[in-house]
């Protein structure tokens, strides 16, 4: 029982140092193998033409990118 508690606590010790770090690099999660990309696929979805609703994602993420742009800009300026 000693053994399994020991065991329990340094991992979750582990867990908690990474979850720090990670908190306190503010870095973007992201695979070590290049992801699909490495495969040849561009994209998630395989299809010529993006479905409505995928249109609409993309449509609000291009606005939510201008508006972050621009208020960067302004805090720079």
């Amino acid at each position: 029982m000693n053994t399994f508690l020991i065991t329990f606590f340094v991992f979750l010790a582990v867990i908690c140092a990474m979850a720090i770090g990670y908190i306190v690099q503010r870095k973007v999660v992201k695979g070590s193998c290049g992801g699909l990309g490495a495969v040849g696929i561009d994209k998630v979805c395989n299809c010529p033409e993006p479905c409505d609703a995928r249109k609409k994602r993309e449509a609000k993420e291009a606005i939510r990118a201008e508006k972050l742009a621009a208020w960067e800009k302004d805090r720079i300026a």
